[in-house]
This record gives structure tokens, sequence and C-alpha cells, in this order.
């Protein structure tokens, strides 16, 4: 393809870089299909790829459109440039209200299509996305020592009181707590003996922090004291009877886990992934890519996976019903083993 130089050209291809997908698309001689630079495909071999300056060229060489990215597609495209116009624009208003039709006017869409087209494309509404980026910053300020105050007005929440109003569901904790490492949080926690090793429960006054499965109670312990390494742990076997006798309904198929509190730190996109595995039926699995299409981000299959991994509730969460897209058992937090045993065991 003369008229593009095609080192840039794979360098866009690899890195997906958007700014190529209005300059040439590239063909596949072993799929005989084109793609936009920013397709979410897997990359090929540079050997089987040929660049041309536009859909119509390709095709009149034998190609046929990627289902995926839509190369031909003008409005498609249009529509992608102005969600990320709208997403630009809210990271360079991050400490600032943005309504929706503040953000509809800028991209020059209504604000019925800009919600539906960031939605569609981000995974999230465009206020969801603004709260969690500002729920990032702010506990990214903890983490660095800031006092609550800064880190509150550095992020862009204007107020406590609008803090407040969402720290509970997305911090898990108060932010005084999460900023010393569970200081001031006391921690009731118990262990039991199931199917598949010891399981330990810990719980705040809010509800359920951590469910985790080990071989000793000692080891159990250790890891939840440092992830709370401030926190005072105090065993409390009889106050959780009620917490465990629901736990271990999930090993036999009862799961009621969804009527007791939780009180778990995660971003939006951790909790959307989360709840979509307390979907999966039981005895089911279901690959990363499924779950990442299933929240609206087919192309956050990674993510989905550390998403799994940070998962802190055993079984009522089931991360263990996560595969690999070749229905191969991918990595557990808690042993491939226990993952293993637990689908074996909602299989019979």
């Amino acid at each position: 393809m003369p008229s593009v130089n095609t080192d840039y050209a794979w360098k866009a291809v690899l890195s997906r870089d958007r700014r190529g997908d209005s300059r040439f698309v590239y063909a596949v001689s072993s799929t005989r299909v084109y793609c936009r630079p920013s397709c979410p495909s897997r990359r090929p071999s540079r050997n089987h790829v040929t660049f041309f300056d536009s859909p119509q060229l390709a095709e009149s060489a034998g190609y046929r459109a990627c289902l995926r990215c839509r190369p031909q597609s003008p409005i498609g495209f249009e529509a992608e440039e102005r969600v990320e116009r709208a997403r630009d624009y809210l990271d360079g208003h991050a400490d600032e209200p943005i309504t929706l039709r503040q953000l509809a006017a800028h991209v020059g869409l209504s604000p019925f299509h800009v919600q539906r087209a960031f939605t569609k494309r981000v995974g999230l509404s465009p206020k969801a996305y603004q709260d969690a980026k500002r729920m990032g910053r702010f506990t990214a300020s903890l983490k660095r020592g800031e006092t609550v105050t800064h880190a509150t007005y550095e992020a862009g929440f204007g107020s406590s009181s609008r803090l407040y109003a969402r720290v509970h569901k997305d911090l898990g904790m108060t932010p005084s707590a999460f900023r010393f490492g569970g200081m001031g949080v006391t921690l009731r926690y118990t262990t039991v003996p199931t199917v598949v090793g010891r399981m330990l429960i810990a719980v705040t006054e809010r509800g359920i922090a951590a469910v985790s499965l080990g071989e000793t109670e000692v080891a159990l312990v250790a890891s939840l004291r440092s992830d709370y390494p401030k926190a005072v742990l105090r065993r409390d076997t009889k106050a959780l009877k009620k917490h465990v006798s629901q736990l271990l309904k999930c090993f036999s198929g009862g799961g009621a886990v969804g009527r007791l509190p939780l009180d778990v730190k995660a971003t939006v996109f951790q909790r959307k992934v989360w709840q979509a595995l307390q979907q999966i039926p039981r005895g089911q699995t279901r690959s990363y890519q499924e779950i990442a299409r299933a929240i609206g981000q087919p192309t956050a299959a990674r993510a989905v996976a550390r998403a799994c991994a940070g998962n802190p509730i055993a079984v009522a969460i089931p991360c263990h019903r996560v595969v690999r897209g070749n229905g191969h058992l991918a990595g557990y937090r808690w042993g491939l083993e226990r993952k293993q045993r637990l689908l074996a065991l909602e299989r019979t």
C-alpha cells in the first residue's frame, strides 16, 4: 500500500491506535478478513497482513469486513470518536459536576444517545464513569498518606457528605480505616472445616469482609492480618453462627449469601464482575470473555480475570465457575485443586 507507511501502520495495529482507524484498514490473508487498527481481535502475524487505504479497496481484493470492529461503517466510527471525546471531556473536568446535557452538547449528540453510546462502549454510564474515576483518585490519595479532607477535595467530591454517600458501597469501610490498614476496625472471625479445607469468615460491624479457604486456621488468620494489619482481630464463633450456616449452604447449592450484608471494598468494575458471577447457575461455567460480554465490556477479559483474582468472598461470589475460553481451568486464589473440587461438587 504505497500511500501508507507500512512501519507506521503495523505499529498502529499492534498498539490498537484509534488514530489509524480513519487512515487505513489491515487485511489478514489467513482469515480473509479486514479490520480497523483498533480492532480488539487477536493480533495476526505480520507476514499475513496487507494494508489498504480504504475498506472498498480491501473488499475489491476479496476480503470481508470484520464483524467486531465494523471497519466499513462510518457511523460506528463516528460514534466511537464521540464517545472518546466524551471520555476525554470527563477526564479533563474531573473536579466538576458534569451533567448529561453538558456532555451531550460538547460531543454533538442528544443526551439519550450519548448515554447509550457511552454505556455500550465503556461499560459504565457517564455518571458512573466519573464516580469511579473520582473514587480511584480518592483511594490513591489515601494510600499516599493524604488526610481524608485533602483526599476528598483533591478527588473532586466537593464535600464530605457527597463522599460518605458513596463510601460504604465503594470502599467497604470508613475512609480513615481504609487509609490506616483497618485502624479502628474490629474484625470478628471464625474458621470451620468444609469439604475443600478450612474456611475463614471475617465480619465487621457492617457485614462480611472476607471468606477465604486454606489448609490451617493459622495460615488463614495470618492472611487476614496481612490484609488488615492495624485492625483488631477477635475470634467469635458464637456470634458468627448464622453467617457460617448461610455460607456452608453454598457448598450444597443453597447459596443464600445474597441475604447477608457485605463489607467489601471494590471498584465499580469489580462489583459488576462479581454480580455477573453470582448469576452463573450452579454446576455451570463461563469464560472470562463471556463474563466480559455479559457486563457490556467485550474487550475486558483480562480485567475480568483480575477482578476474579481479587474476589475476597470465596464460594459465595463464585469465581470458581469462571474458566478459560477453551474450557480449561484457570488460576484460583485458593488453589486450582479446590476449584476443580468445587466444580465437581456442583455437578454431582
